[in-house]
């Protein structure tokens, strides 16, 4: 069976290319009009049709800014080898066996495989997936301004991080292009060396010593290519070779919709969040909601009650420094200044609105305060010393974030009280 999976793909990342750096307030490929439907050959050098000036770009080294050498590896070099369409991302919490892979690979259908380590990642309240890979391979299943554009991939190798261009705008860095990663100090700073579209579901791409150092699990996933055979006709293969509960993700699906929503959904949290997350399996129910895996919401939501705000439903790992954090507050007297009947609610199973993307809200790791005074964009009314009380027990405050939510605590560090 074939289709024109290829064509989509290209006039798909041609607009990304033409508007990254006016993106609209949603990132579905369905708002964006297609500009081209050329379709190359597939497994041909050839590229579609981008925009000629292109969003495909490295970024300036700031000055001042060094990179640590001890994360790099040998820099990839000139593309070799064919550009071919990313079709499927498998995943699975452990890495995958030698034996799995052959036998992705033998499949009727499948036309490349490419093992990487993926696994997400918490940034101001939003999920990201991020990739250690084979720079020299994984280029091949990118587009072509993405996969030549060479020092994307000599800075991936010098230990940076290449980002979609589709989160130019979006994706939280300081002014030295750093990503705050203030969930675990003790892994590598990350700085953006690139822009540029990357398989569809991947926002941020490291190399593979990074990926280790951040503690991602080793070659868990698969991206697959399947050439001109629809990628549907390959879901139930691939289920009865790795299991039901295994994520295998229609990447033309996620191009339009921003997942799969046929496929089993799974998050592995790298840092302080996987001790507090573990593997969060979950399924779309519709209307933005998502149904978690029953064993998981028994082992990690917990309801108890804590100092001003009375009963709460939270992770369990959040309720020792939420408990010190209202305590504290309460000892300095500053009740006051959080009330109980603004309090937003905790945990709550649902995609960011208007999106497919999970918060910490989705894990019971965030809490909003004194919600009418602080909606989002404003500079908000929470005391500065409830703030400075919240972010000594380990959470982060949305007030601070480039764009404001000033109602949102949220754990960026694991502490114990005593």
């Amino acid at each position: 069976m074939t289709r024109a999976r290829w064509t989509t793909t290209a006039a798909v990342t041609a607009v990304l290319v033409a508007t990254a750096c006016a993106p609209s307030s949603t990132d579905t490929a369905a708002d964006r009009e297609p500009t081209s439907t050329t379709s190359p050959e597939v497994g041909s050098t050839a590229a579609p049709d981008v925009d000629p000036g292109g969003s495909a770009t490295a970024v300036p080294d700031p000055p001042g800014v060094a990179i640590d050498p001890a994360y790099a590896v040998t820099a990839p070099g000139p593309r070799r080898g064919a550009i071919v369409p990313a079709d499927i991302l498998l995943q699975d919490t452990e890495p995958l066996s030698a034996e799995v892979v052959r036998g992705v690979r033998d499949l009727d259908g499948v036309l490349d495989a490419l093992p990487l380590s993926v696994s997400q990642v918490v940034l101001e309240n939003r999920i990201y997936t991020i990739a250690a890979v084979d720079a020299a391979q994984y280029r091949r299943f990118t587009m072509k301004d993405s996969a030549d554009l060479q020092a994307q991939w000599d800075r991936v190798a010098g230990g940076e991080v290449a980002a979609s261009d589709t989160l130019r705008k979006k994706l939280p860095i300081d002014d030295d292009g750093f990503l705050s990663l203030e969930m675990n100090p003790a892994v590598p700073r990350l700085h953006v060396g690139a822009w540029a579209p990357q398989v569809e579901g991947i926002d941020l791409v490291v190399n593979t010593s990074v990926g280790e150092a951040l503690g991602m699990p080793q070659d868990n996933a698969l991206v697959i290519s399947s050439g001109r055979t629809s990628p549907q006709t390959l879901r139930a293969p691939l289920a009865t070779l790795v299991g039901e509960e295994i994520s295998v993700q229609n990447l033309d699906v996620v191009s339009t919709l921003g997942l799969d929503p046929d496929a089993f959904q799974t998050a592995v949290l790298f840092g302080s969040f996987a001790d507090a997350v573990g593997v969060f399996n979950y399924t779309p129910i519709g209307g933005g909601r998502i149904a978690p895996d029953p064993a998981w919401v028994s082992s990690h939501i917990t309801t108890e009650v804590v100092p001003i705000l009375g009963s709460v439903t939270c992770n369990k790992a959040i309720m020792p420094q939420l408990k010190a954090a209202l305590a504290e507050v309460v000892s300095q007297g500053l009740e006051s200044e959080i009330n109980a009947g603004e309090y937003a609610g905790c945990y709550y199973p649902r995609f960011i609105a208007g999106s497919t993307t999970l918060s910490n809200h989705s894990f019971g790791l965030a809490l909003d305060l004194n919600v009418p005074g602080n909606q989002r964009g404003t500079v908000g009314e929470m005391d500065r010393d409830v703030v400075a009380i919240f972010k000594y027990w380990g959470f982060g405050w949305g007030g601070d974030w480039r764009y404001t939510d000033p109602m949102h605590f949220e754990l960026n560090q694991i502490k114990r009280p005593g």
